[in-house]
């Protein structure tokens, strides 16, 4: 069974699908049935919930209590190990990024084969040398 870390740019397709500028929200919501029909292991880093709460209190602050009942219940399963840790603030250091981005990359890099998807190219074209990671564009079910 394929495992994956999704980072918030793809929790956040979930939630708001309409939402202007969104790209790949049909990739996004294909890989979120997959996880419902047991196709895919989703595992996340400890601070996931708390970031995607932030972003959507800022950007749909009507439903942002909702959307929060309905993420618990996915009960996506944490990884949280010193060694995540560890190579979040690696890759935070020498890729000039924010840790909260990189802790979802050190949850693909310390599991085996496992991969962040995202959609931030932004972060994508940093840190892609390092391994673990795949555009949400890119990704094959």
């Amino acid at each position: 069974m394929k495992r994956l870390v999704v980072d918030a740019s793809i929790i956040v397709k979930w939630l708001q699908p309409q939402r202007d500028g969104e790209e790949n929200v049909a990739l996004a919501l294909e890989l979120l049935f997959a996880h419902k029909r047991d196709e895919v292991v989703i595992l996340q880093p400890l601070h996931w919930l708390a970031e995607v709460a932030a972003v959507l209190a800022r950007i749909s602050p009507d439903t942002v209590q909702d959307d929060m009942v309905d993420l618990q219940a996915l009960q996506l399963s944490i990884a949280d190990t010193p060694a995540i840790w560890q190579i979040a603030c690696e890759l935070a250091i020498t890729l000039n990024h924010h840790l909260f981005d990189t802790l979802y990359h050190a949850v693909a890099l310390c599991t085996p084969e496992t991969r962040l998807v995202t959609a931030d190219r932004r972060y994508y074209e940093k840190a892609a040398s390092k391994g673990g990671i795949v555009l949400l564009s890119d990704l094959r079910i």
